[in-house]
């Protein structure tokens, strides 16, 4: 895993004793997985009595630091040995580091959860219909004899529960052609890519 210089330094200030006993740290990495999965912001989470004595500066740094770790762990589906490696990095003890690893695989599968409900994900085709329209004329009472579809595709969009809608569009044969040829170019890229 990979972090910014700003969150290795709130790691290392959170591995270091002087500031945060090892009940101190367990508290925090506590409170880190719980603030990202409340439903909120709670202004109040790091009003904890363990945390009283310590300079609510570089508690707030700490805390960003270790919720972006964990939000990158999660992010890259991190097992043990990276997230250690990543840790020993930043001067984590082996017991910080257990007590680091043992509350991400407690809150792991809730997070995983949240994370794959945000975000934009495109919308997934179900059906596709089409048919064949001929013009005419047009508005201004000009012969156009030209064909055209219509195109609608049924598609399932994930972000609004699995809601389907239509989309319609108009295309010339040309531009119809086009788009079939770029999808087959799609799938043929999707096919070699498989296939590594």
């Amino acid at each position: 895993m990979e972090l910014s210089e700003s969150v290795q330094k709130g790691l290392q200030s959170l591995a270091d004793a002087t500031f945060f006993d090892l009940k101190t740290f367990s508290v925090l990495i506590e409170v880190a997985f719980r603030s990202l999965l409340s439903a909120h912001a709670d202004p109040s989470v790091l009003d904890q009595p363990e945390f009283k004595r310590l300079d609510q500066k570089l508690l707030k740094h700490c805390h960003t630091a270790v919720t972006t770790c964990i939000l990158e762990g999660v992010k890259q589906n991190a097992d043990k040995s990276s997230i250690s490696a990543c840790l020993e990095d930043v001067s984590f003890d082996a017991e910080r580091t257990e007590v680091f690893y043992t509350t991400y695989q407690k809150y792991k599968s809730d997070l995983e959860t949240l994370l794959s409900s945000l975000g934009r994900c495109p919308p997934h085709v179900n059906d596709v219909s089409w048919r064949l329209e001929y013009c005419i004329k047009n508005g201004h009472v000009h012969k156009v004899n030209e064909p055209s579809y219509l195109i609608s595709l049924n598609v399932e969009n994930a972000n609004n529960g699995g809601s389907s809608e239509d989309v319609h569009f108009s295309c010339t044969m040309e531009q119809l052609q086009d788009l079939v040829g770029k999808m087959k170019d799609a799938a043929k890229s999707l096919e070699k890519a498989t296939q590594l």
